[in-house]
Parts: structure tokens; sequence; C-alpha cells
């Protein structure tokens, strides 16, 4: 689970080519008011994967040099597709659960076994089959790259002054499928829709139940928090509490950053987390709660060792894991991904070309033309994920 997109999509111009002359004019006017709309779903019955030809294979050589970096990535994908239920998700995008088994172990022998960066592009080229993401168009137009992360929050065990916004584990009355997908809420014999972040933070639906997990100090953290579907939360001691994604209450996902910008509260240009931030700290707290309660959608968490798990159940590796739509993409999978993220702290923008591994999905994330990068832990991994709006292209790879 993961953060989608708080902020607003800014869209990006699009353009395509002209003939004749008459024809061409009206074509390139229509084409310059056209922006892609990465929010779009495929056509029913089209290919969430597209074959890329081998001219068009983006030069990936260059991250066997980071094999350390990959491979503890790598390996929770392994360790996920030979579970027993793994094949309950599989066949996807016509790739067998043997197919995609094979895919990563064998990349991972070519990966460890390659003496040199040139070898390594050989056996690629030779032994995978590229595709990638029909994206927002359905034609392989791009996919909009946004950022998510574990914050490091403030908080306590207990109900304290000052630490007034709990993290609530998962109540017994919620019921999910084998799949862990949010059916309802149980009452008695009937099954209703589970209540919403307002009935939940205002008209204390779960207070009383001890099912509070941890306090934080202001409201915009606890719904970060849920956002981005893990905390680290410091305590007063000093040492650090870990908290992970355990289910939600199924209500639909709506952008903060979107209602803010609809109401001109905040401008699209340039919004992040950190004008979020800055913008709840000046407004009133009546006006920061409308606004958090526009989103009707609440995740609950459960105690954590180690790092935060995504939708697959194992660890997400800061940027080796990204976040898609899962009822189109095989989970797991070996990944190449391109895009220009911004640097650290205003820095310029540097290239991502690299491997990663597709083992999480998000609230936003319901598209080809979207994914999210999972950026690590802390200050520093919330800067960057906050700004991360970015367009590039997303490949997966499988053995011929």
């Amino acid at each position: 689970m993961n953060k989608g997109m708080l902020q607003g999509g800014q869209k990006t111009g699009w353009k395509v080519g002209f003939g004749r002359v008459l024809v061409g004019c009206l074509a390139l006017l229509a084409s310059c008011a056209t922006t892609p709309d990465y929010g779009k779903g495929l056509a029913s019955g089209a290919a969430a994967l597209l074959p890329v030809a081998e001219k068009d294979i983006p030069e990936f050589a260059i991250d066997w040099a980071m094999r350390d970096e990959i491979l503890p990535a790598l390996e929770e994908s392994i360790d996920w597709v030979q579970r027993p239920h793994a094949k309950n998700f599989f066949p996807i995008e016509g790739v067998s659960i043997e197919r995609a088994r094979a895919s990563l172990i064998r990349f991972r022998e070519i990966l460890v076994g390659s003496a040199t960066r040139r070898e390594f592009d050989k056996q690629i080229r030779r032994e995978f089959t590229w595709y990638k993401s029909a994206g927002w168009d359905g034609r392989g137009g791009g996919v909009l790259f946004t950022g998510y992360c574990t914050p490091l929050l403030e908080g306590s065990r207990t109900h304290e002054p000052g630490y007034d916004y709990p993290l609530y584990a998962l109540p017994d009355d919620l019921v999910k499928d084998k799949l862990g997908k949010t059916l309802g809420w149980q009452v008695g014999d009937s099954l209703l829709a589970y209540p919403s972040r307002s009935a939940i933070e205002n008209a204390g639906f779960l207070k009383g139940r001890g099912l509070e997990l941890i306090w934080l100090s202001n409201p915009l953290d606890s719904f970060i928090a849920h956002v981005n579907g893990s905390a680290f939360v410091r305590l007063p001691t000093g040492d650090i509490a870990r908290f992970g994604y355990a289910g939600k209450n199924g209500a639909p996902y709506v952008s903060l950053g979107k209602e803010l910008i609809a109401d001109g509260i905040l401008p699209r240009d340039g919004l992040n987390l950190q004008r979020i931030r800055k913008w709840a700290e000046t407004a009133s707290p009546e006006t920061v709660n409308k606004y958090l309660n526009r989103n009707p959608s609440y995740v609950f968490f459960q105690p954590i060792k180690g790092n935060p798990h995504g939708s697959l159940d194992v660890p997400v590796t800061a940027q080796r894991s990204v976040a898609t739509d899962k009822t189109l993409f095989p989970r797991g999978s070996v990944m190449f991904v391109t895009a220009d993220l911004p640097g650290s702290h205003g820095e310029e923008r540097v290239p991502m070309n690299q491997f990663l591994f597709d083992q999480d999905t998000g609230g936003a994330i319901r598209t080809a033309g979207r994914a999210d990068l999972y950026m690590g832990v802390g200050p520093s991994a919330e800067e960057i994920a906050g700004r991360i709006q970015t367009a590039g292209q997303m490949y997966y790879l499988f053995l011929k």
C-alpha cells in the first residue's frame, strides 16, 4: 500500500504530426489543446503490455554495476512467486506463473553470473522479451510516475497532551476476501460499506475499542501515514516504532492536492507535499479537517519489524520497488523504468534508468498510465517523493 497521489497531477502537452496543409493545421491546433490523461482506463480487452522491438529496447546494461542494490529487491520477488498462493494471480497479460517465476530466477542468474556489462547486455537481449506499459493512451504513450515513502513522524504510545491523532489497528468487523480486498463491515448477518474517514476520526466510530496503536502530533501526519501506507514513529524516548499496512475501509481514494487545486487554495504548478504541509500549518484546524475528510478512504496499520511491506507482503526497497495497478500488470516482475526524477533539496533533475520490481499497489494507481516509486524512509525520502511527478516509460522483462 502506498501514496498514490497526494499532490494534484500536472499534465504535459502531447503533440502529433500532420500531413496535408489544411488537415494538418487543424490536427496540430487540436493536438496543442490535448494533454495526456494519465488516469484514463484502457479500453475493454485492450492489452496492458505491448511488445518492444529490439531497436527500441532502452539502454539498460549500465545498471548492472548496481547489482548489489538490485539483488535484495529481486530476492523478495523470487520469494513471493514461490509462495503457493502466487498462482492465484496468474495468468495475466498472457504470462503464466511458471514463466514469471522462471524469468525472475534466470534474471538473477544472468545478473550474478555476468563478468561484464557487455555480457549482461548480450544475455538479456538474447533470452528476454521486452514489453512496455500501454500507458495513458493504450499505445505506449507514457506513464506518470509519482513517489511515496515511509515518513518519520513524531508520536507517543499513550494519549498524551500534544499527541491526539491515533493510527488504528485493523478492526475485527472489517471483512476481506482471501486476496485481501475489503468487502465491507460485518453487522450481524449484513455486510455494509465500512464507515468513512469522517466517521472514524470525527464521530469516534472506533473509539473505546482498544485499537489505537500510536498517537501522532498532528492530523496531517496521520493523513500522510495513510496515504503512504506505512510510518516510522519517533517516540519521546528516542526509540522508533514501525508500522505497516494492514488493510483499508474500501472507500475510494480522493487526492488532497487535487481538492486544494480545484478550490483555488493552492496552485497546480509546483504543488508538492512540502507546500501542502505549509498550507496546513497556516490554515485553521477546521479547514484542514474539512479537506482531509474529503478523502473517505481510511487505512489501518500493524506493528512491523524491518522495512514496510507492499501489497505482495514482501519488504519494499528504496528506489527498487514500484506500485502499479495489479489488475493489469504481473506481480513481482522484473521492470525497467526510464524517467527524470527531482534531485534532493531542489537540485537538478536526475535521470532514472534502472531495474525495479512490481511489488506494491496504491489508492490512485488504477490505470496503465500511472505508477508509484518507493523512495525509502525519513525526511529526505519524503522530500523527494513529494516532488516526483514526471512522465516516463515502464518496461517488463519475461523469458522468450
